[in-house]
């Protein structure tokens, strides 16, 4: 993990921050489908925040005094859309084909993106990236008899979920110094889902294969793509950031191919080349100050300054 004393000036673009948060995130995801079978939704999710939120804290080592009242209400708002975003998602892949859930959830971001887009060209690759993203997952192939209605209901209520994560993030990252803030919302979402872990899992999450394969996906799917895209909303435009996680699905494609061995048809080929072609078009429009310095998505673009420590 990138040292957490280094200056952001010289960390990697934050563009690559987002890479490989989305290359890790999804690589964690197909960890995490044997998990599931072991230890259940809420257990899964109590894994994956309380392993992830003490590697976090004993890294980052966050400061937890003198903090405003505001700065704990959204952290904290932060911490309840993560454990959310994780739980529907999560109960959602019991119920649909991954596919079809990822590109339910996936409308969120993109949603989010067109809403916050001032541009004709980033509408359009929004549209690109959600018509890839369907190829991809092979939802529009899939009959509605198969589908199930409270399957769905939880994949949009991910999705919603999700956006409100990118808005949060980026506000947790304006008001906390280095990693603090998503150290401080893991342990918040972690306290959050552990009990309903031991709950519905009881003494599983303590089994040596649970805990192995629990490690590897906190530190997959949360402790690392969460610090890096933290990092990255910094200096990045939330509308930027929802189009560039177009790509989460094609990793989620390739991820699938190397470590479960689902075979990539044409018709997925075609959906990665257009949400490659979503992300280039964001990428290639001029970088605005609300970019180079972290805009808040709430007042349009404007530089968020940093709450005094």
């Amino acid at each position: 993990m990138t040292d957490l004393a280094t200056p952001e000036r010289r960390l990697p673009h934050p563009v690559v921050l987002v890479l490989v948060a989305v290359v890790s995130v999804q690589f964690g995801g197909a960890l995490a489908a044997t998990l599931l079978p072991l230890v259940g939704v809420f257990g899964s999710v109590a894994l994956r925040l309380a392993l992830s939120g003490l590697l976090l804290w004993v890294v980052v080592r966050p400061r937890v005094r003198g903090r405003s009242r505001q700065d704990w209400l959204v952290v904290s708002l932060f911490a309840v859309a993560l454990t959310a975003m994780n739980l529907t998602f999560y109960g959602s892949l019991t119920r649909l084909p991954i596919g079809v859930a990822v590109t339910i959830e996936f409308l969120g971001p993109l949603a989010l993106a067109a809403v916050l887009s001032r541009r004709p060209r980033d509408l359009l690759a929004v549209a690109s990236a959600l018509v890839g993203v369907m190829l991809i997952s092979g939802a529009v192939g899939t009959p509605w008899a198969e589908l199930d209605l409270v399957g769905i209901a939880l994949a949009g209520t991910a999705g919603v979920c999700w956006a409100a994560y990118i808005v949060l993030s980026r506000r947790t990252g304006a008001r906390f110094e280095r990693l603090d803030g998503i150290a401080l919302c893991l342990a918040i979402g972690a306290v959050l889902a552990v009990p309903a872990g031991l709950l519905t899992a009881g003494s599983a999450l303590w089994e040596p294969e649970a805990l192995l394969r629990g490690l590897g996906i906190a530190l997959l799917s949360s402790a690392i793509p969460y610090s890096l895209e933290l990092l990255a909303l910094r200096r990045l435009t939330a509308g930027t950031f929802g189009v560039l996680l177009s790509l989460e699905p094609a990793a989620a494609a390739l991820a699938g191919l190397l470590v479960l061995g689902q075979v990539l048809s044409v018709v997925q080929l075609v959906g990665m080349l257009l949400v490659l072609i979503a992300s280039v078009v964001v990428l290639g429009r001029p970088s605005g100050s609300g970019a180079a310095q972290g805009a808040d998505p709430g007042d349009g673009g404007h530089p968020v300054p940093d709450t005094p420590a």
